[in-house]
């Protein structure tokens, strides 16, 4: 086993730590609302950074597998219901996978924009499902989620009393999904998905199952989707139609996009950055144009997004660059 692949998941630990007591010992732990919502986040675009970036398949459509892990886990802890929070975390994971694997068979055979517009379409119709019916609260959504109780005393939920613990469970949440794709990136499997992004033909000649492998990378990336779903509603207490909305998927493409469409650790430093930004309104009433604008900026002059080693290579370039210029004039 290769002990210096998990160095920077070590990091992460130490700095999500740090972190912590820092703004408790300042007295600004509101702040740990905001950070451990934006860590829920985090699980749907570092799914969708392996998908995107090793298997080379976009999708606008993951907020709609965020909502159906929420709203799944919403509607069987309230009403009539009532069951457990660890049994609809289940049926949740099992619907996801099996609505992921029903509509992956046709739409993966399509490429590009293609199969950009078919993910698209998945999401707003799943966005007009929660938003027309009944059983789902229509425009309201759904409230009055109960706690997730892990472990007697370990509960998710939200709350000022317990903030610290909640923020150390989203994370610890982070960093085993980090380690999981870790394992996932330098095994059999990653080879074969750089395989696939390369090209496609050539994987094919080569006798990699190319259908089965990009099904099972976007069936799982769903499942990181949905569990980050499950969890947010029961920190928050509730979940509204905005979830499964197009923008969210669109903001999610970004944030991967930004940090680079093969690098886990860029999608993920960005998505808390962005997300944190977002949920703090720094961005106001102009939120969606914000992350559609990074979007299309970033697909036209950084494809390989701003962390990635080359781009960070051409950006201190073009500084030293302009630095010497300003040297020379003066």
């Amino acid at each position: 086993m290769n002990i210096r692949q998990y160095i920077p998941a070590g990091i992460l630990v130490a700095v999500v730590v740090a972190f912590q007591l820092a703004v408790v010992l300042t007295g600004q732990d509101y702040l740990l609302t905001q950070l451990t919502m934006s860590a829920y986040y985090a699980l749907v675009i570092i799914g969708l950074s392996v998908l995107m970036g090793y298997a080379g398949q976009i999708s606008i459509g993951h907020a709609a597998f965020f909502a159906i892990g929420g709203y799944t886990a919403a509607v069987l802890t309230t009403g009539a219901f009532r069951l457990s929070p660890w049994l609809s975390l289940a049926v949740a994971v099992a619907i996801t996978v099996v609505i992921a694997f029903l509509i992956g068979i046709p739409i993966l055979k399509l490429k590009g924009h293609y199969l950009a517009m078919a993910t698209l379409s998945f999401g707003v119709i799943v966005y007009r499902i929660v938003l027309g019916t009944g059983v789902f609260g229509e425009a309201d959504g759904i409230s009055d989620v109960p706690g997730f109780t892990l472990l007697p005393g370990l509960t998710v939920t939200g709350g000022a009393a317990s903030r610290v613990e909640n923020y150390y469970i989203a994370w610890f949440l982070v960093t085993l999904a980090i380690i999981l794709l870790i394992n996932l990136i330098n095994s059999r499997v990653g080879r074969a998905l750089r395989s696939i992004h390369g090209s496609e033909e050539a994987a094919n000649a080569m006798g990699v199952n190319t259908a089965g492998y990009k099904l099972a990378i976007f069936v799982l990336s769903a499942v990181f989707a949905a569990v980050g779903g499950v969890f947010l509603t029961h920190y928050t207490g509730g979940i509204g139609p905005s979830e499964a909305g197009v923008m969210k998927s669109v903001r999610y493409v970004a944030i991967v996009a930004v940090g680079g469409m093969a690098n886990i650790w860029g999608a993920l430093v960005m998505g808390i950055v962005l997300n944190y930004l977002s949920l703090r309104g720094y961005f106001g009433t102009y939120d969606d144009i914000f992350f559609g604008a990074i979007l299309i900026i970033i697909m036209l002059f950084y494809p390989d997004g701003i962390l990635q080693r080359k781009t960070l290579d051409d950006l201190r370039s073009l500084a030293r660059s302009l630095v010497a210029r300003i040297r020379g004039r003066r």
